[in-house]
């Protein structure tokens, strides 16, 4: 496996200062934004460490001459709209810009681009069904025709009153994710999986890395803390931000030994990377790099630093 972490923790870098940092405090990869250049209309949101909307070749070669100099590889470009908004300008956007950014993947050399299959959270997921399989069987299609895998972040994004009740992520469960892969069972067509939206959800994050192994291309290390006393005053039924708490790996609920364990047993070789969304870690860029080397500090002890 290879380490990692996801850049839009440091939106105020460059992308060589993105690299730098990757470089400086041992990373072997990572994971590049690639939101349309815009103001963020949520956390982590509207980071652009890659513009994908003229990319080119000499832009791919600019990119990769930065990946030689630094020696850390590019785990994937990420962008994580809601392509199946209510709101069609929206959806429609957020296709159009998912194709480019699976565009300049291929330009790029490497093969992983990572998202949301997205949902209208106004609607069931069986309402909402033939909608994703008409939006994202061409993008599947698209993709695997220039090489590129995509990975779905099992995020239900369902945290809060704009995202309430069915949150805008269709692909949060493993009883979803076989139906996906039964109706679009495109090889290049899996997960980008993230154990700390499991626990919340009062789900086993272990079980499904055995029987999705070949799904999973690409893996976020983020922990979570679920706040027992807050579940006590406002019941599982409120908001879950009422009482979710992202962590860094090892501060919350999530067993990385064990996750480690299956997850190597199963097969996966791929990039894991720290995905930083600890209010306590925020205040500042410095606190954030702290974050970062403490977070790289715990999970070497599970994926060692290869020797060249």
């Amino acid at each position: 496996m290879q380490l990692g972490f996801v850049s839009a923790i440091v939106p105020e870098l460059s992308l060589e200062q993105v690299f730098k940092l990757a470089s400086e405090e041992g990373y072997d990869c990572v994971e590049l934004m690639c939101w349309p250049v815009s103001k963020a209309e949520r956390r982590y949101a509207g980071i652009t460490h890659v513009d994908v909307t003229d990319f080119d070749k000499n832009n791919a070669n600019e990119v990769n001459a930065l990946v030689s100099q630094y020696k850390v590889k590019i785990s994937g470009l990420g962008y994580y709209p809601n392509p199946l908004s209510p709101d069609e300008a929206e959806a429609i956007n957020a296709c159009t810009h998912i194709k480019k950014v699976i565009e300049a993947t291929a330009l790029l050399g490497i093969n992983q681009m990572n998202t949301f299959v997205g949902r209208d959270y106004t609607k069931t997921i069986e309402e909402n069904w033939p909608r994703f399989l008409a939006t994202w069987r061409p993008l599947v299609e698209f993709a695997e025709s220039l090489g590129v895998r995509i990975g779905i972040e099992n995020c239900p994004m369902s945290f809060g009153r704009d995202e309430w009740p069915g949150g805008k992520n269709l692909a949060i469960s493993p009883a979803i994710w076989r139906r996906m892969f039964a109706d679009i069972p495109n090889s290049n067509f899996g997960l980008n999986f993230d154990p700390s939206h499991f626990p919340w959800q009062m789900m086993d994050y272990l079980k499904p890395l055995n029987e999705f192994s070949k799904r999973i291309f690409h893996v976020h290390a983020k922990d979570v803390r679920i706040d027992r006393d807050r579940i006590d005053e406002v019941g599982i039924l409120a908001y879950p931000k009422e009482y979710h708490v992202p962590k860094l790996p090892g501060m919350g609920e999530v067993n990385w030994g064990k996750f480690f364990s299956v997850l190597g047993d199963a097969g996966y070789d791929g990039p894991v990377c720290v995905e930083v969304e600890d209010r306590a870690y925020e205040g500042s860029l410095v606190s954030r790099r702290a974050a970062l080397t403490q977070s790289h500090t715990f999970l070497r002890n599970y994926i060692p630093r290869r020797k060249v």
